[in-house]
């Protein structure tokens, strides 16, 4: 037999990247709203994100022991509770901020297989966890820091545009506003999110797809028609840049076929919308995408490529 038709076992498709690099360019890439966060709410911010990180790996730690296969070095706990200490207000309490931890990796990731098998994003999933159990905590936006935003204390500014009142677009893109720790400074997430792209960690099909898709149903549904200051802001707050870019992107819950994200994308920004416009609260991001990620395997069972010669390709003759 000749030697072409001798293969390797799989997987036939290797990279230099591993789960654990990919990981710290990831934290690397948060780091910029994390540390704006810190410095606009000051060192309570600060303890958030630590019992955040602490509790999500120690869970991991101890499942690992009872499992007695050992997984945090992949740092990927370190990155589920760095997103989830960002998804929170600054006034939680710290126990909250360890149960959510707790539940993301427990529930959400390993008691489903692990990294790799999770059917919906660990930090989302956490947030909206602690959301529908302690919904005032969670609404909390007071700060309690010695930071720059003692200041600018009272309603996130998608509560205050959903009452009718006007917003400072300006100081929602660089930060001086209130909102979840992590959330407030689009600049700064931003940045973060192009670190990733030039690392060529994520693409832009489904943070580009989510972000001109909710942008056209702010247009249509949102009550003012092309404002740009209206849609400047409905863009700027709410933590949509940050689950664009970090967390829709998430590659274990994300569509895998090219079509699929796109479509995924565009259903993020649909439901988006719904949510902020027509839902009792003015957020919407975090339930939009832990949706999403239940439909994936629908999405992509309707976009996966036909095969050369499978059913449905087309012939000729």
């Amino acid at each position: 037999m000749s030697a072409q038709f001798h293969i390797s076992s799989n997987p036939h498709v290797r990279s230099a990247s591993s789960t654990s690099g990919i990981m710290m360019l990831v934290v690397i890439a948060l780091l910029p709203a994390a540390g704006f966060g810190i410095y606009n709410f000051g060192a309570r911010a600060a303890l958030v994100l630590l019992v955040s990180i602490a509790s999500a790996v120690l869970t991991e730690f101890l499942f690992g022991l009872y499992k007695k296969k050992l997984t945090i070095t992949d740092l990927s706990a370190v990155v589920t509770g760095l997103l989830l200490g960002m998804n929170l207000p600054v006034t939680i309490p710290l126990w909250m901020a360890a149960l959510g931890s707790v539940f993301a990796i427990l529930i959400v990731k390993c008691l489903f297989g692990g990294l790799g098998q999770n059917f919906m994003n660990p930090a989302l999933a956490a947030r909206c966890f602690l959301v529908i159990s302690f919904p005032k905590q969670m609404t909390d936006f007071i700060s309690t820091g010695k930071g720059a935003l003692d200041a600018y204390t009272g309603a996130t500014p998608l509560a205050l545009l959903k009452s009718g009142e006007s917003v400072n677009v300006m100081d929602m893109i660089f930060g001086k506003t209130t909102g979840t720790i992590g959330e407030t400074s689009m600049i700064a997430i931003v940045i973060g999110a192009c670190i990733l792209l030039l690392a060529g960690v994520i693409d832009l099909r489904i943070p580009g797809s989510y972000i001109v898709s909710f942008a056209v149903f702010t247009v249509i549904f949102g009550g003012h028609g092309f404002e740009p200051a209206y849609l400047s802001a409905q863009l700027a707050g709410g933590g949509l840049m940050l689950g664009a870019f970090f967390m829709a992107t998430d590659y274990v819950t994300r569509p895998i076929t090219v079509r699929g994200q796109y479509v995924f994308g565009i259903f993020l920004g649909i439901m988006t919308g719904i949510f902020r416009f027509f839902g009792p609260g003015a957020e919407g991001v975090s339930f939009a995408i832990v949706l999403g990620n239940l439909l994936v395997p629908l999405i992509e069972k309707a976009t996966r490529p036909i095969p050369f010669g499978g059913k449905g390709a087309k012939r000729h003759g």
